[in-house]
């Protein structure tokens, strides 16, 4: 586990905490724990007063953020803030923090590098692995049920609406035809057979299909729903919200939602356009480029009547 997490590379990290504005004696909430890259940078700004607040569903991501957390208090001592882990979504926010309460909202949408490289996770088509997917292994369905039960249409639509795959129904009538499919490495020769690489492509033709399946299991739209929903009440008048997405799907549901709080008042955006990586920080960490961050300050008096 120490490897893993020493290996890790949180995506943007610096520019995330300075949008935050960390200070020591804050109360900061990180949506999407990880293993623990940008919360480990957060605590150590935080100090004695500070108290940090990090959720994560991913049991295994769990055991190595609590490991490495814990590493880190020891070296701080004295210094270290208060830590609280939530084995949970981050839709769940709301059960465990007070309306108000939080100087800083931190949300990374990116899947992480344990689920990536983990061939048992079953998220990436890299290496051949069970077909599973799910971000929480403990419940839910898995992608191969999903393949497996669901009708033509079914995948066909969620692999259009989830993978922005035009090749969608292709691609349905032949993991149908396919059937039973249960690893990730037969899934992805189906999805190439079917739907091979064009000359403009620079991903792999599964590429889509596997987001589109992750999304669908996971409902991760609708947790970046829930969570934007549940942003502004949480938060304490000046406090900032910082969201790092990964694809137009995730970006789309933060800009819109931002935009509609700034109309209402709610908001003021911070980052007229998305923050993306420098070349430096896409040489050393490719799965940067694709990155975007929004950040935004909770207003102190929102207008009145704006809601109408």
């Amino acid at each position: 586990m120490t490897n893993q997490s020493e290996r890790h590379v949180p995506v943007l990290c610096k520019e995330a905490i300075e949008f935050l504005n960390v200070r020591a004696g804050s109360t900061i909430v990180d949506c999407t724990l990880g293993m623990a890259g940008h919360a480990t940078e957060v605590a150590r700004l935080l100090g004695p007063e500070g108290r940090l607040i990090a959720f994560d569903r991913d049991p295994e991501a769990m055991a190595i953020a609590r490991v490495k957390l814990a590493r880190l208090c020891n070296e701080l001592g004295s210094q270290a803030p208060q830590i609280v882990l939530v084995g949970e979504a981050f839709s769940a926010v709301t059960k465990y923090v007070q309306p108000g309460s939080v100087d800083g909202l931190l949300a990374d949408f990116g899947v992480s590098s344990l689920q990536l490289d983990e061939a048992h996770r079953g998220f990436s088509f890299m290496a051949d692995g069970p077909l599973d997917m799910r971000m929480d292994t403990r419940s839910g369905p898995t992608a191969a049920q999903v393949v497996n039960e669901a009708s033509e249409r079914e995948l066909a639509d969620l692999i259009y609406e989830y993978g922005e795959e035009r090749r969608s129904r292709r691609i349905a009538r032949a993991i149908v035809r396919g059937r039973p499919v249960t690893t990730t490495g037969q899934l992805a020769r189906i999805v190439a057979h079917a739907a091979p690489a064009m000359k403009q492509d620079r991903i792999h033709p599964a590429t889509r299909t596997f987001q589109a399946l992750r999304i669908y299991v996971n409902r991760e739209l609708d947790e970046i729903t829930t969570l934007m929903e549940a942003a502004p009440s949480l938060l304490k008048p000046s406090g900032r919200l910082a969201v790092i997405s990964f694809h137009s799907l995730e970006d789309r549901i933060v800009k819109d939602s931002l935009r509609e709080g700034a109309r209402q008042g709610i908001w003021e955006i911070l980052t007229k356009k998305p923050v993306t990586a420098g070349e430096e920080e896409i040489e050393r960490n490719p799965r940067s480029r694709s990155a975007k961050l929004r950040a935004a300050e909770r207003t102190k008096t929102p207008r009145s009547g704006n809601r109408e």
